[in-house]
């Protein structure tokens, strides 16, 4: 089992986060990113006090100013009375395998509270990293009540964020308008609110223009009509705005009965990564019984057939 520091045993762990214990919620979330079983020990311990944050998934390209957007958002969040909580995904490191820019690992005193933590994207393909769905629920039992979801730099196929957020909020640059077209049967398609950033640099209206008749081209929408905002998140511009918005497609889900159809699909996601993980574990202990380092030296070396091998093995497993 990992280390859990001070901590000697999950429940005591468990208790900490539900303490809302900086250090247990730290140790809490890099236990429930790892792949070892007292994870599950741990996320069936602080189930019963989650599910309960309103969570906004924030997405763009790398440059777009994800990272100072969410930093804007927070103070109009904590206004609204919300404990905050932030997880970044960064990239990962292909040595260590932790988070390039995992330096956000941190309770925030000159925010008063907020708790930010930079989590690895591990080699996801989808923005995402599968260590956030349990890192909410940490979060969640520890008493934070609104989740900002700041993905890894996203393209057209990084999508994962819907499956964990409530509300999308897609972060593009005037300079993206000419990749509209591309981007428009991929990411574009998974926001609930649009923002064109750093709108002080030319072009940044007729982007919005492009933006709009790109989402057009899809139909009407039906119910929510995703609205597409100016900001400049350096100078605090158009967060006033955005903050509205975000909570007008709380309410309008609430209310449509889109929450729930979304949470569910939320609860899908999670526990099929769950099963993926434990699969994939599973897989490598089954090559490693299979093919041994000096039987993947005959495969290289053209001596021994992978492939009857592999075929044997299936024959084998139950239907």
């Amino acid at each position: 089992m990992p280390t859990i520091g001070i901590y000697s045993t999950v429940e005591e762990l468990a208790q900490g986060v539900l303490r809302g214990e900086v250090r247990a919620i730290a140790r809490a979330i890099t236990l429930v990113e790892s792949r070892s079983e007292a994870r599950l020990e741990l996320l069936e311990r602080l189930f019963p006090h989650t599910g309960h944050a309103f969570k906004v998934g924030i997405t763009g390209a790398p440059g777009a100013g994800k990272s100072t957007l969410t930093y804007q958002l927070i103070p109009h969040f904590k206004a609204q009375g919300y404990r905050v909580g932030v997880l970044a995904v960064d990239p990962t490191s292909p040595f260590s395998g932790g988070a390039i820019l995992g330096d956000r690992v941190r309770f925030d005193e000159t925010l008063d509270g907020v708790y930010i933590r930079s989590l690895a994207s591990r080699g996801s393909i989808g923005g995402l990293s599968r260590g956030v769905p349990p890192a909410i629920r940490v979060l969640e039992a520890a008493g934070f009540n609104l989740i900002l979801i700041e993905t890894v730099g996203a393209g057209q196929l990084q999508v994962d964020v819907r499956f964990v957020a409530d509300t999308v909020i897609l972060v593009l640059v005037p300079e993206s308008g000419d990749v509209i077209q591309a981007m428009k049967a991929g990411i574009i398609e998974i926001a609930d609110i649009y923002v064109v950033n750093k709108a002080d640099r030319e072009g940044a209206s007729r982007m919005r223009i492009d933006l709009r008749n790109a989402l057009e081209l899809g139909g009407k929408p039906k119910g929510w009509n995703p609205p597409i905002l100016l900001t400049e998140a350096i100078h605090g511009k158009g967060i006033d705005e955005l903050a509205k918005f975000i909570h007008e497609h709380k309410q309008y889900q609430q209310q449509s009965g889109d929450w729930d159809k979304r949470r569910l699909q939320q609860i899908d996601w999670e526990l099929r990564s769950l099963i993926h993980d434990a699969l994939e574990q599973q897989a490598r202990n089954v090559a490693s019984q299979l093919f041994s380092p000096s039987a993947l030296q005959n495969v290289l070396q053209r001596t021994e057939n992978p492939y009857p091998i592999l075929r044997a093995w299936l024959a084998s497993q139950p239907n």
